[in-house]
């Protein structure tokens, strides 16, 4: 049988056993786009929508043998990652994508859940922005993890773009600071490259129904890059598809509930 052109992408995280955060989320999302997905497993987690009851990270003899078995078989146009848990795993992935030298590297620095449990040991928090932000082409993180990351309070629009502008400087290609913890009606993601700055800007939505927007958002920008759009395009289409899911959501369980990841993505 004749193979089809399919563009593969690889998602490097935690397991959410509710289903809307993480893995789950991540290949949910890469299949609307058409997009077949990979995984590396880096922890387990027990949760739901109210909160996270327990994890574990997975060791990082297994994270670096499912990362090698991947980029040697299904090379991925494009790679994301998430929860990574400890430091030990993150100095794990940098070597391995180092090693592959995988393209396309979305950076979304998980360090809290949206129910403010923890995801990440402390001490793993510097080497995230030693080892990966030079990696990426892309760094997603909210206002907190911005504010870890950089050392300095991102509160505001002006506070975003610079925040985004000392993750250029520390050798990401670009960030995208994420909006969706400031007060007001009105919410504004900044995209931050070496050209220059650009706000989005959205009104805000009445609905708990948001547990996993940021890992479907690196997701979606990570599918489209796949998929070879440029940069900007794939953020832009990503914002819209997790706008729309946040929309639809089903409102399902107790706390903070899932994206609808069966929205359909934007047409090219």
């Amino acid at each position: 049988m004749a193979s089809r052109d399919v563009a593969v992408a690889l998602t490097i995280a935690g397991s959410d056993s509710g289903g809307g955060a993480g893995i789950q989320a991540d290949l949910k999302t890469f299949h609307q786009f058409h997009v077949f997905g990979t995984s590396v497993l880096t922890a387990v987690t027990a949760q739901n929508t109210v909160g996270v009851r327990a994890w574990e990270p997975v060791s990082t003899a297994l994270v670096t043998q499912q990362l090698d078995a991947v980029a040697e078989d299904l090379a991925p146009a494009a790679v994301k990652s998430g929860m990574l848990g400890s430091a030990a795993i993150v100095r794990a992935v940098a070597d391995g994508l180092v090693r592959h030298r995988l393209p396309c590297y979305v950076l979304d620095p998980v360090m809290v859940a949206s129910s403010g449990d923890r995801l990440l040991h402390q001490d793993a928090e510097r080497t995230i922005a030693q080892r990966l932000v030079p990696l990426a082409v892309l760094v997603t993180p909210n206002l907190d993890e911005a504010e870890i990351l950089v050392g300095a309070p991102v509160r505001t629009g002006e506070q975003m773009e610079a925040a985004g502008a000392a993750l250029v400087a520390m050798g990401a290609k670009a960030a995208l600071i994420k909006g969706g913890h400031l007060a007001g009606e009105e919410l504004v993601d900044v995209l931050v490259t070496r050209d220059g700055a650009r706000r989005f800007t959205h009104q805000r939505l009445a609905t708990r129904s948001t547990h996993g927007t940021g890992c479907t958002l690196s997701a979606a920008i990570t599918a489209g890059l796949a998929l070879g759009r440029p940069l900007e395009t794939a953020v832009v289409a990503a914002l819209d598809f997790v706008h729309r899911a946040i929309a639809s959501a089903p409102a399902l369980g107790a706390g903070h509930g899932p994206l609808d990841h069966f929205a359909a993505p934007p047409r090219d």
